[in-house]
């Protein structure tokens, strides 16, 4: 180690443990602090550890914590990141904040922001990537789909050696011919007869060889599915994990088949058993049994932000963050299966980490709202105007909706809505700020992790 790599570790572990010990926080600063006095930082922290990591729009913390739950049957102790902290400075906390790495390799499990996994693998050489989705999302920082997997594929290119564990349903992890070994996974319970096409404004169907449209022989959702070129031959690779049958989806659970073994994961929508097959995929590659994952998978280990349940004035409240319409409308979907009358929260925020261009959510489908079993809408947030004329559009009744941007009153009005369950759709800091109200008043433990 050079005087400068630990100077930079000290300082870094000591502004960590102050703010965790007396501000319980402290994801990304002390990276921050750590590399203004070392750049290369990671190169050190990270070098006796063989590291995975978790990438896409869609879905990379709950499948960094599904993955954890995973390996954890076989091995007990592993480094990450749970509170969703991706960028460079917070995968340096990460590191800062490992307690007593046994001697040799040491297992992380990382989830890491699409630019900045080549800020990673400058420093670390991964294992393993794991590629969830690409969808359009936050456009003010990544653009259209193909500059943010470019982003990515310039990270992964400077570790050819690592295996790319791609969902094999998303036509654009087949686009780009890389050296790495791969495994692909997606869903196997489609008719291969059919020949459809995805809805309208749907981003992602053109063909990486030909540029016409692609088909599918079927849809899970958005543009994921069996895909094929009708012009050039263009399609699916071969799936080496797939999910066989879904047997029940609620919104608080699903039960499906992969590789026919029986899995429950106790969250609900289709989209999340995306995330558990990604995680089954990288515990097969790591020799992890098939019962001891479907054993994992039954794990109440709560999920930051991710259909996280909480019990605030004695309401069954599920907080999901929403970043983009895809997203949102598995979201949606995802709620319209409950069967009992519930109060439905919005709360939109427009900072850089929330993306800063807030006409996302005119692609949303809130039209579907007005339909469901809803007896109270609340709307707040930072930018509560946008929210709120969203849903006066889409047709939410005005009598039952009430406007509200601090998110302290926010929390104080959960007590008085009709119903006993509560959905709260937020963006990715008006989460952050209402966990840590919860905090503070009680509800949860820990603001941030």
């Amino acid at each position: 180690m050079s005087i400068r790599s630990g100077i930079a570790s000290f300082a870094g572990k000591s502004s960590y443990w102050f703010l965790h010990t007396f501000l319980h926080g402290g994801s990304s600063l002390p990276g921050k602090i750590t590399t203004k006095i070392d750049p290369n930082i990671l190169s050190h922290l990270g070098k006796n550890y063989d590291v995975i990591v978790i990438t896409g729009t869609n879905g990379k913390t709950l499948t960094t914590a599904l993955t954890v739950q995973v390996l954890k049957q076989k091995y007990p102790n592993i480094l990450t990141n749970p509170s969703g902290s991706n960028m460079e400075q917070g995968l340096v906390t990460t590191f800062l904040k490992a307690k007593n790495p046994k001697t040799g390799r040491n297992l992380a499990v990382l989830e890491v922001d699409e630019a900045n996994v080549i800020k990673l693998t400058k420093y670390i050489k991964p294992i393993a990537f794991v590629f969830t989705n690409i969808f359009r999302d936050q456009m003010d920082r990544y653009g259209e789909i193909y500059t943010t997997y470019q982003k990515i594929i310039d990270g992964v290119k400077l570790a050819p050696n690592a295996t790319i564990i791609a969902n094999g349903d998303a036509a654009i992890f087949n686009s780009v011919d890389l050296p790495n070994p791969k495994l692909f996974y997606g869903f196997k319970n489609g008719s291969d007869e059919d020949d459809i096409k995805a809805k309208p404004n749907t981003d992602g169907v053109l063909c990486p060889n030909c540029q016409n449209i692609v088909h599918y022989r079927y849809i899970s959702y958005a543009n994921l599915g069996k895909y094929f070129c009708p012009n050039c031959g263009f399609e699916r690779p071969k799936l080496d994990f797939a999910l066989n049958k879904i047997n029940e989806l609620t919104p608080e659970s699903s039960t499906f088949e992969i590789n026919n073994q029986k899995i429950k994961i106790d969250i609900g929508g289709v989209y999340n058993i995306y995330n558990a097959l990604a995680a089954y995929s990288v515990g097969k590659f790591l020799g992890v049994e098939d019962n001891k994952i479907a054993q994992a998978f039954t794990s109440n280990e709560r999920v930051f932000g991710r259909q996280e349940k909480i019990n605030v004035h004695g309401k069954d409240v599920t907080l999901i963050l929403v970043k983009n319409p895809v997203g949102l409308n598995q979201v949606i979907d995802m709620i319209s299966s409950d069967k009992h009358k519930f109060s439905f929260i919005g709360l939109l925020n427009a900072n850089y980490a929330d993306g800063i261009d807030t006409s996302w959510i005119w692609d949303g489908d809130f039209e579907r709202l007005p339909n469901m079993n809803i007896k109270k809408y609340i709307t707040g947030g930072e930018r509560y105007k946008d929210i709120t004329f969203r849903l006066k559009v889409a047709g939410a009744p005005s009598e039952i909706h009430e406007i509200e941007p601090n998110l302290d009153k926010v929390v104080e009005k959960i007590k008085d809505v009709p119903t006993e369950k509560v959905y709260i759709l937020a963006t990715y800091t008006a989460m952050l700020k209402l966990r840590s109200i919860f905090a503070n008043k009680g509800y949860i433990k820990g603001g941030m992790e």
